[in-house]
């Protein structure tokens, strides 16, 4: 069991590690990321909002964000919407595949 505020913590220091390429700006800073929420488990959920409808970097963005988030000592899971985005239905789902 964790603490759901120290490993939120260390998922939003995590994510501010992750830079988008078009911009030079972590996606913490640029509020990529909304409705972080982290359970006693480690389960984290959020949501990827991609600076654009038609952002060209949101898939590698969104696999980044995933990968940082599962480095994180403690993670046991992630359920992760995408929204704001053409194709968000179908990048959650990917996203949400074991395999990434």
């Amino acid at each position: 069991m964790n603490n759901p505020d120290s490993l939120r913590s260390a998922v939003l220091e995590k994510l501010a590690t992750v830079i988008d390429p078009e911009t030079g700006a972590d996606v913490v800073r640029m509020r990529l990321i909304e409705d972080l929420l982290v359970s006693p488990e480690g389960q984290v959920s959020y949501t990827i909002r991609p600076s654009s409808p038609l952002c060209p970097v949101a898939v590698f963005l969104a696999i980044q964000i995933k990968m940082a988030v599962a480095s994180v000592p403690g993670v046991a899971g992630q359920q992760i919407t995408v929204a704001n985005y053409v194709a968000a239905e179908q990048l959650t789902e990917m996203i949400n595949q074991e395999i990434i």
